[in-house]
């Protein structure tokens, strides 16, 4: 993995080969240029609140390019966003027949930024496409407030709404699905849209469907963004105690739920750090500690492995030598106890994403 420093309008040029499909190749052109119509309209975005916020770029590879790779765009502790990744990567298995997997092409992207009353946010576009060349999109775009804000969750909702009319009931009951934390008797996020091996037939409108979900959630949250940061230039401690709270549970939600997370990590160890591109950037280890408990058997020792490594201190830093210690917790975790894959969310339909990349 190396580090570029170039702007956002600069070219990048990937060292990774790209796969051979048309279909993975469009799909490689629409996350790209949902990654730079993110990246751009928060740089953006932050000049107009003048609320210096900069992107870099780190490229890496999956087996020195041979198998693909990608390229992130991560920033931290701005004056507008304290952890963000807007991460976009291609994985394929063009010169091994073995694989049943063809392809794997994917924007996957969370926002935390530092004032309170601003709500994080998560958008994953993804298509999947098999050596037969059968092949699905998956498309998810959740709203995550630590204060609630339900003029925010309307606004997110509708905008959702009409990107994807004929598909958003179903896509609200498998987020609402998905993201309920049955530990904690609680939802991660108020807002949640989840589509799961998504697949009509068409592949012209499917992908039409893709781009106008992902175009959606990227605007529409940026207008939230901005909005929330001009009607509150400060928040109060209660305000603050209650992001920490939920950045604690948001930690916990990705790192023992969130079968998109356990998949990349039992892949490859090739990105780590960014696969945990999604972990705010401080949590509560007590809470954490608290909920042990209430987990069950074997995630249990999955929680307090996670509890274990991280800093003694509150709250608790989460940095990249931190982020690299809980990826090999998850992974070990799972290569010991590969029955407790099936205790991770699922919507209405389960992903076979761990069978299709072995």
């Amino acid at each position: 993995m190396r580090k570029i420093y170039l702007s956002i309008e600069s070219e990048l040029i990937m060292n990774p080969t790209p796969a051979q499909s048309i279909r993975a190749k469009h799909a490689l052109e629409l996350v790209s240029s949902l990654q730079q119509r993110f990246v751009q309209g928060l740089e953006q975005a932050s000049k107009g609140l003048d609320l210096a916020q900069s992107f870099t770029a780190v490229e890496w590879v999956r087996d020195e390019g041979k198998h693909g790779g990608g390229i992130r765009f991560e920033t931290t502790d701005g004056a507008m966003i304290g952890r963000g990744s807007v991460n976009v990567s291609q994985v394929h298995y063009d010169d091994n027949p073995d694989k049943k997997l063809g392809s794997a092409t994917a924007i996957s992207t969370i926002i935390h930024p530092n004032n309170p009353t601003s709500p994080s946010v998560h958008i994953h576009i993804s298509w999947t496409e098999m050596k037969d060349g059968t092949g699905y999109w998956r498309m998810m775009a959740d709203l995550n407030p630590s204060n609630d804000n339900l003029n925010d969750k309307q606004q997110f909702l509708d905008a959702l709404q009409a990107a994807a009319p004929k598909q958003f009931e179903e896509a609200v009951q498998q987020g609402d699905t998905y993201f309920y934390i049955p530990v904690l008797e609680r939802h991660r996020g108020i807002a949640h849209f989840y589509l799961e091996e998504y697949n009509t037939g068409d592949s012209d409108k499917d992908f039409a469907l893709a781009q106008s979900v992902g175009e959606a959630a990227v605007d529409t949250y940026i207008s939230i963004l901005q909005n929330s940061l001009e009607q509150n230039k400060s928040a109060s401690q209660e305000e603050q105690a209650k992001q920490l709270a939920y950045h604690t549970l948001y930690f916990f939600q990705v790192l023992t739920l969130d079968r998109g997370t356990t998949t990349g990590l039992l892949v490859h160890n090739q990105n780590d750090v960014g696969i945990m591109g999604s972990l705010p950037a401080y949590v509560d280890r007590d809470l954490l500690q608290s909920w042990v408990t209430k987990m069950p058997t074997p995630q249990d020792k999955l929680l307090q492995g996670l509890v274990d490594v991280l800093p003694q201190t509150s709250p608790a830093l989460v940095d990249e030598a931190v982020k690299q210690q809980l990826a090999q917790v998850v992974r070990s975790h799972y290569q010991q106890h590969p029955e407790a894959i099936t205790m991770q969310a699922s919507g209405h339909i389960i992903p076979p994403t761990v069978k299709n990349h072995s």
